[in-house]
């Protein structure tokens, strides 16, 4: 068996031999600073980014403190979605894979869209590890199906979202029927100020992380900005689509109205499009989501639902049709590209309205390119905000032409002639300096 970085942790034989077959070497930021605290039993808050390592960071302990002799449900992991409560679960499967025969560990998903019937009769016998959205595990321990007095591990991920989205009851409720003494671990990009107030109540000073995003998104995005400039919006992304002929691209709007609207003014003009959104029910949701991994669509059109937690591997283009009031999700957006070191593109269309959130963004480190779209051609154009620096540059320069260039005290016929002569000749040597 390889060494590896992992080695001092102290993990069980089985989850080394799952971390070297799945190629980890060392463990990332978040793992490194959570792992020992969660071994500990101590609850833990981790803020990060995606793609930071960060199912790993619970992932892994929390296996290593499963006692398989004891056939009870001991931790459960909450997912906002679906797609990523069955992702969660199967990197779950993959470690317990590695499991001895006589040791194994049992994990089961539960989540919205399958049958609930069946699933009650099942648990018979109880999972030890309980991964799913937090709407149906609630419904299961109602039913009393699901027996969770005996869990002391609750996991909830991406618990930002979770709020958004309306489950963070689900999510109290779940805790509240779990054993007494409980351990909690929360993960979020963010941590808004309507969450503090549940954290404070189930967790009693956690461990704290923050992974500072090294990068507000990754290296090899080339940003680009498109003005609309009143044009219609859904031919400018048929257009900047044909143009890019992507090998697979996302398109994202703010509301399930507006992703129908754009998914369907691209079909009208014979694109194929897949389309992600909570309006679709769960068998045309799995059907979807199967359609796309098997790269059946070029393009994408999705609401921020789908920007977190639901892998798809391959996209080389994300287009905003619309910035998304919360410019967190701008980074998430278009994190769905440029992975593993693949380059990728991020296009944004912008109205004059978005100036604001623009400038928000490019504080946050991110370098737009200005292009446009002109009788289907790409062309450049100047930066955005070149005519407003001009404007800026030229008041600067007037008031220290002013401050420079006094009145006479004794005013002589011809004086303002003088003044503005000896003000312009300033105002040249400043406008050198500054094109120098």
């Amino acid at each position: 068996m390889n060494e590896t970085k992992f080695d001092k942790f102290n993990f069980q034989p089985f989850i080394i031999e799952a971390v070297n077959h799945l190629g980890f070497y060392e463990p990332t930021e978040i793992q490194e600073r959570l792992i020992p605290a969660i071994l500990k039993g101590e609850s833990a808050i981790g803020q990060s980014q995606t793609g930071t390592g960060k199912t790993h960071s619970y992932v892994l302990p929390m296996l290593q403190k499963i006692d398989h002799g004891k056939q009870e449900v001991q931790a459960i992991i909450t997912a906002p979605t679906r797609e990523l409560a069955n992702q969660i679960y199967q990197e779950v499967l993959k470690i317990t894979a590695h499991c001895p025969e006589d040791e194994a560990i049992t994990a089961r998903c539960y989540i919205g869209g399958t049958d609930k019937q069946r699933t009650i009769e099942k648990l018979k016998k109880q999972p030890q590890v309980v991964v799913g959205t937090p709407g149906r595990i609630n419904d299961l321990i109602k039913e009393q199906a699901l027996l969770v007095h005996t869990a002391s591990m609750l996991i909830i991920d991406e618990a930002d979202l979770m709020l958004d989205m309306g489950f963070l009851e689900d999510v109290d409720q779940i805790a509240a029927r779990m054993a007494e003494k409980l351990q909690m671990l929360v993960f979020s990009a963010t941590i808004p100020e309507k969450l503090k107030p549940f954290l404070k109540k189930y967790m009693e000073n956690p461990k704290y992380v923050h992974i500072e995003p090294r990068q507000a998104t990754a290296a090899k995005i080339d940003h680009q900005l498109l003005p609309s400039r009143h044009r219609n919006k859904v031919n400018l992304v048929h257009d900047a689509l044909t143009l890019f002929n992507p090998y697979l691209a996302i398109v994202f709007t703010n509301t399930k109205k507006k992703a129908d609207e754009v998914a369907d003014g691209l079909m009208s003009k014979g694109m194929k499009v897949g389309r992600i959104h909570g309006d679709l029910n769960p068998r045309e949701r799995k059907k979807m989501m199967k359609q796309i991994l098997d790269l059946e669509f070029q393009y994408i059109v999705a609401t921020d639902l789908a920007a977190r937690g639901i892998d798809i591997q391959g996209i080389s283009h994300v287009i905003n049709y619309e910035l998304p009031t919360d410019l967190d999700f701008y980074i998430h957006r278009v994190g769905r590209t440029a992975r593993a070191g693949h380059s990728g593109i991020a296009l944004t269309i912008y109205d004059p309205a978005n100036e604001d959130a623009l400038n928000r963004l490019e504080k946050m480190g991110i370098e737009f390119n200005h292009v446009d779209l002109h009788k289907g051609e790409w062309s450049e154009l100047d930066e955005r905000n070149k005519r407003k620096n001009r404007i800026r540059q030229t008041d600067e320069i007037d008031k220290k032409a002013q401050s420079l260039v006094q009145k006479p005290r004794k005013v002589k016929p011809g004086y303002k002639k003088k003044m503005k002569w000896k003000m312009d000749k300033i105002k040249q040597r400043e406008r050198r300096i500054k094109r120098k």
